[in-house]
């Protein structure tokens, strides 16, 4: 990787495949992808990985869409020691609110894992009466606990920060509806405290005609 630049911390682990020849675009695929085959835990039919992270000791975590026979979609943990072989947890994750009540959502899916100091944060599409954006945290990957819903319906693809800016967290979210919607526009929202969002800013609006504006 000598002439590709990580603007990241390093980690020695992170997989790598040179660009095949006479392939001239920014991003190209695993050659051997899938990574995650189909029915890869008992009650699992298909995963979706959208939320790797270093973890210790050059290694990788994940929080992974899971989908049942039935397509309804869950968060499974899952861990591997090179990024590209994966061991899922045999069981969904287990939220629970800030009191300790179970907290589990209908439907999960499209998660995304940010670190902000010593604690990761998810977000992911839940159910609030509607598509919405959940919020949680852990420090192991064991425990995870539920904040408050950052937004009314309809809003989903939730992205924080992986820092502070001026003393405020900032998420990244799109508007939609009940169904898969081509608006696309994204907004940048702030929170000092992760419950009360505000200083709402349109950001990024979506462009052409292709079926993935939605």
């Amino acid at each position: 990787m000598g002439k590709y630049q990580l603007i990241c911390k390093s980690n020695s682990n992170i997989p790598w495949i040179d660009r095949p020849k006479d392939l001239n675009v920014p991003v190209w695929r695993y050659d051997k992808n899938p990574i995650i085959d189909r029915n890869p835990v008992a009650g699992v039919a298909r995963i979706f990985n959208s939320a790797v992270v270093p973890w210790k000791e050059d290694q990788f975590i994940g929080v992974f869409r899971a989908e049942t026979v039935a397509t309804l979609p869950h968060l499974r943990v899952g861990r591997s020691g090179d990024g590209i072989h994966w061991e899922i947890d045999s069981s969904p994750i287990d939220f629970y609110d800030e009191s300790g009540k179970s907290w589990n959502p209908y439907y999960a899916y499209d998660p995304r894992v940010t670190k902000i100091d010593n604690d990761y944060y998810i977000t992911w599409c839940t159910e609030f009466h509607g598509p919405s954006i959940g919020l949680a945290v852990t420090r192991d990957f064991v425990h995870f606990t539920r904040l408050e819903n950052p937004f009314i319906p309809f809003n989903r693809n939730g992205v924080l920060f992986p820092r502070k800016i001026d003393g405020e967290y900032q998420l990244l979210s799109r508007a939609s509806d009940n169904g898969h919607t081509p608006f696309g526009d994204i907004f940048l929202s702030r929170s000092k405290d992760l419950v009360y969002w505000g200083k709402h800013r349109h950001v990024m609006e979506k462009g052409g005609n292709g079926w993935w504006q939605g």
